[in-house]
């Protein structure tokens, strides 16, 4: 009996052992199996999304989170996360996103051909998901406030209706195109080009829309790489504004073959907006020299700005400010390019010849929008610019990179890597030579801005100095003795040892190497000689809009020479 209990009591044991075992491993194996199986489903069903994004006639974007309560256009359920249109604006959950690609169309950026020319389109209704603080345009009455699908959009006019006063007259009425009529393409009038480029015909002139005779349709470059990478965004909330075939993205598209577009568009009407910083827009402005090479002088755009680099000193000097961050909606910068006014940038050609005996390489040759300089402030975008390559990453926030900046021209104010250059370099200003006092920089300036803002050449503003203007086919040349003293400049605690103005300008380096840059693109650069001389004047638009207290000081110091300057004549 205490045998058999024994051995009873062992086969127990196993047994619960191995219960363990198995349990033990079901516990340890299911979730793997259950994550392993999710993950394929996942995978799976991105596969099929991204199809359907590939095949689709709409921009579809997926979202984790929408900004906004957002109702399914197919279902009507609320929805968190799913996919919405970058240019009509539909919003669809992911089960039914396949049914809404089928049920809905999206913008046509060309009408379809039914055999006669157009010069209207009724409004293209979407229900649902309508703007915040939108008014109906029957009763005038806020719409979308019922926490349900309802009410409609126009995708054109962006006029919206509730539900209740939609009439069927409003399903056939002729779309107007809202207040942005003059800045949009209209699918109709690229229907009618694309026939008469069959027909041989480019009197273009003649296919102005809506009778209108201030049609000024603008084309948008956005850099999507530029600054605090808002240019994704930005290029969405255009799309839904205008015609999308007007927004292009210059991470996939060159400025050369974007403004081709310009030649579809009647003479001298249009208008660009370049969404980057200064090397997107100087990007953008030798595209447009390209244009004028080939022979088509005629439809030179006119260009704004919408600063989204680092420094954005044009953007500064033209009035579109120092930075864009989203403070300001994506509507009034559009009206703000309607009421711009057109003026003429000079733009530079720089000719960097290398020194040598037998010296058979071409001199490199760059184009100067905003300034040219060698010494210190130049040492910092060089170090910047490395560090950058390094790990562009970081480089992310308009914050950062200042930041960085701020690091290496205190690492400077201990090393003074640029001093002596006064007895490295002769500098001669329509060739006359200029005696050089002690200095560790030189900046040539075609800009009022410098450095991320400052007003370089103006200084304190506590001594008389020559009116400077970017159309005057003049460069201010400027010495600085330092980081430190470029940073008590900014801070208007300093004034800048102003060199002259001239028409040509030509530095020669003697020896060593040392840092220049044009228009923040560094290099290092042996022994050489630089020439500055006029290279074109470019259209741009400039926006008069709010002064800062600095430029409205300026500008009345400006005026107060001015008059002293009478007086004494």
């Amino acid at each position: 009996m205490e045998g058999t209990e024994s051995r009873s009591g062992t086969v127990s044991s196993v047994v619960a052992d191995w219960s363990l075992v198995f349990w033990t491993l079901c516990s340890v194996i299911l979730p793997v199996l259950i994550t392993l199986w999710c993950s394929f489903q996942r995978s799976r069903r991105q596969v099929l999304i991204r199809d359907i994004f590939r095949k689709s006639k709409h921009d579809w974007h997926y979202t984790d989170l929408f900004g906004q309560p957002s109702y399914c256009c197919v279902c009507a359920q609320h929805i968190l996360q799913g996919a919405f249109c970058n240019c009509c604006g539909l919003r669809v959950s992911e089960g039914c996103l396949k049914k809404a690609d089928q049920l809905f169309l999206c913008k046509e950026i060309m009408m379809r051909s039914s055999g006669g020319a157009h010069s209207s389109m009724p409004h293209h209704w979407i229900r649902g998901n309508v703007p915040l603080c939108s008014c109906c345009m029957i009763c005038k009455q806020q719409c979308g406030t019922q926490p349900k699908l309802c009410d409609y959009r126009c995708v054109w006019c962006q006029y919206t209706v509730h539900d209740e006063c939609m009439m069927d007259c409003l399903k056939t009425e002729e779309c107007t195109f809202g207040e942005f009529r003059d800045l949009i393409i209209p699918p109709y009038y690229l229907s009618t080009i694309n026939q008469m480029r069959k027909d041989k015909r480019t009197n273009y002139e003649k296919v102005v829309p809506y009778c209108r005779k201030h049609w000024m349709p603008v084309i948008i470059l956005a850099n999507t790489r530029s600054g605090n990478n808002m240019g994704e965004t930005l290029l969405g909330e255009l799309k839904i504004l205008l015609n999308p075939v007007q927004v292009f993205d210059l991470s996939k598209i060159a400025p050369a073959k974007a403004l081709q577009l310009c030649t579809l568009l009647p003479c001298n009407a249009v208008r660009v907006l370049v969404c980057g910083g200064d090397g997107t827009v100087g990007w953008v402005l030798d595209a447009i020299d390209e244009m004028k090479i080939k022979g088509q002088e005629r439809y030179i755009p006119q260009v704004a700005i919408l600063p989204l680099g680092t420094g954005n000193d044009l953007s500064n000097t033209l009035g579109w400010g120092a930075g864009y961050a989203g403070e300001v909606p994506v509507e009034q910068i559009l009206r703000n390019v309607m009421e711009a006014d057109g003026i003429k940038l000079d733009r530079w050609k720089v000719q960097v010849t290398n020194k040598g005996y037998y010296n058979l390489r071409k001199p490199k040759v760059f184009t100067m929008n905003n300034y040219f300089s060698i010494g210190p402030d130049a040492l910092m975008a060089l170090n910047f610019h490395a560090h950058r390559e390094k790990t562009p990453s970081l480089f992310s926030s308009r914050i950062i990179n200042k930041a960085v900046y701020f690091f290496y021209g205190t690492k400077d104010c201990l090393v003074q890597e640029c001093k002596d250059l006064n007895k490295k370099v002769e500098l001669e200003l329509d060739g006359e030579r200029i005696k050089l006092p002690s200095l560790e920089g030189i900046i040539v300036l075609n800009i009022g801005y410098w450095g991320g803002g400052c007003r370089l050449w103006e200084g304190m503003g506590d001594e008389p100095y020559p009116l400077a203007r970017h159309d005057d086919g003049l460069l201010e040349v400027v010495g600085v003795h330092g980081s430190f003293h470029c940073a008590q400049i900014q801070v208007k605690l300093a004034n800048p040892v102003r060199l002259g103005q001239a028409h040509t300008v030509r530095l020669i380096l003697k020896s060593s190497k040392m840092p220049m840059q044009v228009d923040g693109e560094p290099w290092a650069q042996g022994p050489c000689t630089v020439t500055i001389t006029h290279k074109t004047r470019a259209l741009m638009l400039y926006h008069s809009g709010e002064q800062t207290d600095d430029e409205a000081s300026s500008m009345s110091e400006q005026d107060h020479m001015r008059e002293q300057t009478d007086e004494d004549v």
